[in-house]
């Protein structure tokens, strides 16, 4: 488990990026679909990343160092309407140029809400990740709220609208119960070599 996680900064202009001398991992999910709360439970910690109920709470990129092995990236959340719209043009560059720089990308974690259905905001991340030919797996968060059957459907549901192929990692968790979240970390710990 891991040992030493220090916060670095938070990023608000793409200039003030640290220097890429460590492998990243980089969290991205629309508002509100527990990007923070997946982070925390990720790293087995209760506030490292701050949760809010508030949609579009993280308004900058949020960067933390982990047993000096790994960079860890909290990326503001995307699809949320209600912030000015300057603002969400400045979240979109700020994440698209991070996302778009010469980084020791090791894998994008991509998260969704399972109880929602996929809409073009949703397709348009995978597309931009396609595209960017960034490594990337999909997490499906809160599993808590539905029957297995229920789970099973929106499964199937996701990796056919998202076109999601066969090699493509997808987890089921909840970071409410922790269901799944185990298996999620050792693989992610696997696939990145740590």
């Amino acid at each position: 488990m891991f040992k030493n996680i220090q916060f670095v900064k938070s990023v608000y202009e793409l200039e003030n990026l640290p220097p890429p001398k460590l492998p990243e991992i980089a969290f991205l999910g629309r508002s509100n679909v527990g990007k923070s709360s997946l982070i925390n439970a990720f790293l087995n910690r209760k506030k490292i990343a701050k949760v809010s109920s508030t949609p579009g709470f993280t308004k900058s990129i949020n960067i933390f160092q982990v047993d000096n092995k790994f960079l860890l990236v909290d990326l503001p959340g995307y699809g949320f309407a209600k912030a000015p719209v300057k603002l969400i043009q400045h979240w979109k560059k700020l994440v698209e140029g991070y996302l778009t720089s010469q980084r020791n990308f090791k894998l994008l974690i991509l998260i969704f809400d399972i109880r929602r259905t996929p809409d073009n905001l949703d397709k348009n991340l995978i597309s931009f990740v396609k595209y960017i030919k960034k490594p990337y797996c999909i997490v499906l968060n809160k599993i808590d709220t539905l029957s297995k059957n229920e789970i099973k459907k929106q499964k199937l549901l996701w990796e056919k609208e998202l076109f999601i192929p066969e090699n493509i990692l997808l987890f089921l968790v909840s970071c409410k119960t922790k269901e799944g979240i185990e298996n999620f970390r050792k693989s992610i710990l696997q696939l990145v070599n740590f």
